[in-house]
């Protein structure tokens, strides 16, 4: 008499495993680390959320495309980076941030690439392959002749750096640890390891390293971590998601699908009816739910459900710790749902000897009858076999499943830098000693958050770090040309075309009240104005009307497409105190995540100079001169609350003229009131031209010209 017993290995409503090896084909299979009796179970869908560090920490084989947590498995001590701004009079402040450099491994195979990475759940690295903070970025894939890494052996040595050859890892140098609390977050990383998703047979193969063979037909995952202590668990796992039956075949094991292998008639010479057994539909899950990686949650745990109709109430729950889209987990569910409904109807058949070649996992038929039956049990005794068998149904009807809302990281692109310098007048109206700088910067797409600014007053041979820009400003360019108009009136004729730098920007209009309080002021060219009507005509453009020319004394010009406009709003802005004079050339710097941007502009002293006179005009005199008048404007009061006289905002009241008559020397003159006079000589020639400036604390402003004609008797 001969004896092969088989029993269960794992159980799935029945058990897609279901049989157990003979004594001499199981010490194979032990011997080869799938079947240890006692060993870790295997993956769980926790097991892939947290970053580890745990020395002696298993680290997965990666197959398809994955969101894993590594292990870190090299890190340096935190560095502390300083930076003083101020000096020269202005008080020093000194500000630290702090940078990591690490090591985390991926994979225990080689892999393809890296796509997003998570830092404490949001993205560190975009789809696009952008960086969200700024660090150094190197991936090794686990080549067999993968090299040392250039940071860890300088850290550690050569001689004691090892390379990790087989071993898929990332390498973060000098990752800036501002938006994390200054300490290493915790990782997760979107890895690719194959091309193409991958089959739960080919992955078992892999895993057991040849052990278990893939017959094919198999169940397509996106992405699956083979993580645990021993093959058997993981191959078990990876038979439950597929719902696929193993048969021993030679000295390994065959894995195969269901429907898939050869179907073998065999002759039941017992006695049908009793060898015939049907389970009560309440041992039969009602429902059935599958736990999956949803690739379309950014691989965040989905879950899919089954039902029965009819008795029973109770429901189970598999885990299965791969990336399955919402279709196919739900089409699993219904898939093990079918399987254990069919396999309540068990059947023993006894046959002759030719039937000794039928093994367990395989597929029969019973002459005569109908159906598909597969082999859990074979037993030769005195010339007959008897098979134990349980009824077989593997096709189920396509399924639609949702993956319900998606609520993923934000991942929006930063673009490019841009930068924009510029001296206004001192919008608070504070009397400035020295001149100040206004920074403003965004990106050409709405990701961009900050960067990093440095200024230079030698031409780029020194820099000064100045801390971080303001919160990203509404800016872009004037996209069709405008004309002059003045500043006494509400410019009702002229309109300006804006295209902002991104359709993520927009504007907005501004009642008259708004506009006396100081709303909707950008810079257009070098011009400050005002709009009181904001319309939007396309994705980025927008049409600004209603518009209050030459705010705070800037000068009334004519612009071009192409001219900067930039909103001026406080929280956008980042202003700067320099000790320089007007006509010095500043550098500035910004240097953002992905890229540097720089720009320079020459000190005008709008921010600590008066502004030009205006308002110039002459009266003949009775001699044949003339008597020039003008007005002041000063550096604050410029909403004139109380109807009075602009403060003078000086030391003292002083203006310097400047008389050009035709055909003779100039003539300087510096008067303390607003009033000069051109004598008839200077006239007599022709046309005199006059220029007048304003004396200031901090020195003169812009001047005011006029010409004066020759005088005419006859008027």
């Amino acid at each position: 008499m001969a004896t092969l017993v088989l029993t269960a290995v794992g159980n799935v409503f029945g058990g897609p495993i279901g049989g157990a090896i003979g004594a001499t084909l199981g010490q194979i299979i032990d011997r080869n680390l799938l079947f240890k009796p006692k060993g870790r179970e295997g993956p769980r869908l926790t097991e892939l959320a947290v970053q580890g560090s745990s020395y002696g920490a298993p680290i997965p084989r990666l197959f398809g495309t994955m969101r894993v947590a590594g292990s870190v498995i090299w890190a340096t001590d935190l560095v502390e980076h300083r930076a003083t701004s101020g000096g020269k009079g202005r008080p020093k402040v000194t500000s630290y941030s702090y940078t990591a450099s690490f090591a985390v491994a991926l994979s225990s195979r080689p892999i393809l690439g890296v796509g997003r990475i998570w830092a404490d759940g949001n993205l560190l690295r975009g789809a696009a392959g952008d960086w969200k903070s700024a660090t150094n970025f190197r991936l090794l894939t686990g080549g067999e002749d993968q090299p040392v890494d250039p940071l860890i052996a300088s850290a550690e040595g050569a001689a004691l750096a090892p390379a990790h050859r087989g071993i898929a890892y990332a390498v973060f140098e000098d990752l800036a640890l501002e938006d994390f609390g200054n300490r290493i977050p915790s990782l997760t990383f979107e890895v690719t390891a194959d091309a193409a998703p991958v089959t739960v047979g080919a992955v078992a193969q892999a895993v057991s390293d040849g052990v278990v063979r893939d017959a094919g037909g198999s169940a397509a995952i996106d992405g699956f971590s083979a993580y645990g202590e021993n093959a058997r668990a993981v191959v078990a796992v990876l038979g439950q998601i597929g719902g696929c039956r193993f048969a021993p075949v030679g000295d390994a094991i065959e894995m195969r699908a269901p429907g898939v292998g050869a179907v073998a008639t065999v002759e039941d010479a017992g006695a049908p009816r009793r060898a015939r057994s049907i389970r009560p539909i309440e041992t039969v899950p009602q429902s059935i739910a599958v736990a999956h990686y949803d690739p379309a949650r950014d691989y965040q745990t989905g879950r899919q459900r089954a039902t029965r109709p009819g008795a029973g109430r109770r429901g189970e729950t598999v885990d299965a710790p791969a990336a399955i889209g919402a279709g196919a987990a739900k089409a699993l569910a219904t898939a093990m749902l079918a399987r254990a409904e069919a396999e309540r109807v068990r059947r023993r058949v006894t046959s002759d000897v030719a039937a000794i070649a039928v093994a367990p996992g395989d597929r029969v038929a019973i002459a005569g009858e109908d159906g598909l039956w597969r082999v859990t049990g074979a037993t030769l005794e005195r010339m007959a076999v008897t098979l134990d068998l349980l009824a077989e149904r593997w096709a189920t009807a396509p399924v639609a499943a949702s993956s319900g809302r998606v609520l993923g990281a934000p991942d929006a692109v930063a673009g490019t830098t841009i930068l924009h310098a510029f001296e206004l007048p001192a919008l608070d109206e504070a009397l400035l000693s020295e001149p100040r700088l206004t920074i403003v910067a965004a990106g050409s797409a709405p990701g961009w958050r900050r960067a990093a600014l440095r200024t230079s007053l030698d031409g780029g041979a020194r820099w000064t770090a100045i801390g971080g820009s303001a919160l990203p400003a509404t800016l872009g360019v004037v996209a069709a040309g405008v004309p002059w108009a003045p500043a006494t009136l509400v410019d009702r004729r002229s309109e300006i075309l804006v295209d902002l730098a991104h359709d993520g920007m927009t504007l907005s209009g501004a009642d008259a009240g708004a506009l006396d309080r100081g709303a909707n002021l950008a810079l257009v060219g070098d011009e400050l104005l005002q709009f009181g009507a904001a319309d939007q005509r396309a994705a980025r453009r927008w049409r600004l009307r209603d518009l209050l020319r030459g705010r705070r004394g800037t000068a009334l010009a004519d612009h071009a497409a192409g001219d900067r406009f930039v909103l001026i709003e406080a929280e956008a802005a980042l202003t700067l105190s320099l000790a320089a004079a007007p006509g010095q050339a500043v550098q500035v710097a910004a240097e953002a995540v992905s890229d540097v941007a720089e720009t320079s502009v020459v000190l005008t002293g709008a921010s600590i100079l008066p502004p030009a006179p205006v308002g110039l005009a002459f009266d003949d005199d009775a001699d044949g001169g003339a008597t020039i008048r003008w007005r002041r404007r000063g550096r604050s009061g410029w909403r004139w609350r109380d109807g009075a006289d602009t403060p003078l905002g000086e030391e003292r009241e002083h203006y310097r003229v400047t008389i050009v008559p035709t055909g003779a020397a100039a003539r300087t003159l510096a008067v303390d009131t607003p009033v000069a006079r051109v004598t008839a000589a200077e006239r007599a020639a022709g046309s005199v031209g006059v220029t007048v400036a304003q004396i200031g604390t901090n020195g003169a402003s812009p001047a005011a010209t006029i010409v004066i004609r020759p005088h005419d008797p006859r008027l």
